[in-house]
């Protein structure tokens, strides 16, 4: 079956318009030496159940759930996704919906990014959220972005425990521009030293991560309070598990200026890594310093509950040198979904599944420790905590590989001083029985 709608007579009443002969006069900018003479060296075509075939031949080779047994999350988490969600996802009035520009026939899309908003707001504490970003690691960008632009300031100080990835995003967004980023050591129970910050009046915003990254829970209210001896430096507080807020005190409750992180948690797949949803949060004061777009309510001309882009930040709606973001966008159907999520789950439901997932944690802790594995930090952790496994451990960890079971992610590679240390993961998805047959394995 073709694809291409369009007819040879219609190619040449296209070309005949532009005053061209050919397809090929388009390229004629493009230097001989760089384009390319020869077919594309692809194999012979498959019949559709040999495809199906070598689709899923190339699909085993990958370890993914269920066939496999992931202890695993360092940012991305698996998580059950009521089948509701994946049905709702699917109708066209939401697959195909583009950015909401004419309110007059976008009002669903509207109304589903302001609900978004809401469950945002509510979730983190804050007083007002954008309609989302890209992910997780362009908002904290973003985030610091917006401080220095507030405050004018130069400087900005990032934890060392903030996810690694989000780390070298922020790196590549502010060292360019010529802005300072100091990091911030940790401390031997798994959280970060803020003792190094004797003046923050120095900095636009301080960041930190709670749950950082190695699944500790960061004291807030004290970096609140450390952070605001200057009242206008920004306190920012970074997350990659949004899941832990249902059973954790949200940062707004302690004063952070600007909370944002990955929603993938919430409703989203995998994916093997995206694509992702950018939450971000911040206080009304600093409203039109906010990247994104915003939704808001009101009403028309007979009195009814209407919803219109009240706040649209980027180049595309303002001049450019005005936009507070060039490179933000709004990732309307993966905030669709953990709107969906969120209410499918209210506020219950979603205390008791964050309540199950710290628990299954803290039962593979437990069994760990008793298995004689050293637990080094011991700042209490949300679903995920590391653990350090005697010399050999990464001979057993293919061993465990081949066996089905991926038993965390090594964090040398990231942090050098960790050999043989290990991040590990259990979310509501791993069984009792399973976590049994991982302590086992590495008992034997």
């Amino acid at each position: 079956m073709r694809y291409l709608p369009h007819t040879d007579e219609e190619i040449s009443e296209m070309l005949a318009a532009i005053g061209l002969k050919s397809l090929d006069e388009l390229f004629t900018s493009i230097p001989e030496d760089c384009r390319r003479t020869d077919p594309l060296d692809l194999p012979e075509p498959l019949t559709e159940w040999e495809l199906n075939r070598h689709m899923d031949a190339l699909a085993a080779e990958m370890a993914v759930a269920p066939g496999y047994k992931i202890f695993l999350g360092a940012g991305s988490y698996h998580h059950h996704i009521p089948e509701a969600i994946r049905q709702l996802l699917l109708r066209s009035e939401f697959y195909t919906a583009y950015t909401p520009y004419q309110p007059e026939i976008s009002q669903g899309t509207l109304q589903a990014i302001y609900e978004y908003q809401t469950f945002v707001t509510r979730l983190l504490g804050m007083e007002v959220a954008n309609a989302s970003m890209y992910d997780g690691a362009s908002a904290l960008a973003e985030a610091l972005l917006m401080a220095i632009r507030v405050t004018k300031r130069k400087k900005v100080a990032v934890s060392r425990l903030i996810h690694p990835f989000y780390r070298k995003v922020v790196e590549t967004y502010l060292k360019a521009p010529g802005f300072e980023i100091v990091e911030l050591p940790s401390r031997e129970d798994g959280t970060t030293d803020l003792s190094s910050i004797d003046h923050p009046e120095k900095y636009a915003g301080i960041a930190i991560q709670s749950p950082n990254f190695f699944g500790c829970i960061e004291d807030l209210r004290s970096f609140g309070g450390k952070i605001h001896e200057d009242p206008k430096t920004f306190f920012v507080v970074a997350f990659t598990e949004p899941l832990a807020y249902g059973l954790l005190k949200p940062p707004g409750a302690y004063g952070a200026d600007i909370v944002c992180g990955e929603g993938q948690s919430l409703g989203i797949p995998q994916s093997f890594g995206g694509p992702g949803l950018g939450m971000f949060a911040t206080k009304m004061k600093y409203v039109r310093n906010m990247p994104g777009r915003l939704v808001g309510q009101t009403v028309d001309k007979d009195g009814k509950r209407g919803f219109v882009l009240t706040l649209a930040t980027r180049e595309q709606h303002i001049r450019r040198e005005r936009a507070t973001s060039n490179i933000c966008s709004n990732e309307g159907l993966c905030a669709l979904a953990t709107a969906m999520y969120l209410s499918s789950l209210g506020e219950t439901g979603l205390r008791e599944l964050a309540s199950l997932n710290h628990d299954k944690a803290e039962y593979l802790k437990g069994a760990l420790a008793r298995a004689g594995v050293k637990i080094p930090f011991s700042a209490p952790t949300f679903n995920e905590f590391v653990a350090e496994f005697p010399d050999g451990f990464q001979e057993k960890h293919a061993r465990l590989m081949e066996k089905k079971i991926v038993a965390g992610l090594a964090l040398a590679p990231f942090y050098p001083e960790l050999k043989n240390h290990y991040l590990l993961c259990a979310t509501e998805t791993i069984t009792k029985d399973e976590i049994d047959a991982l302590i086992r394995e590495v008992a034997s």
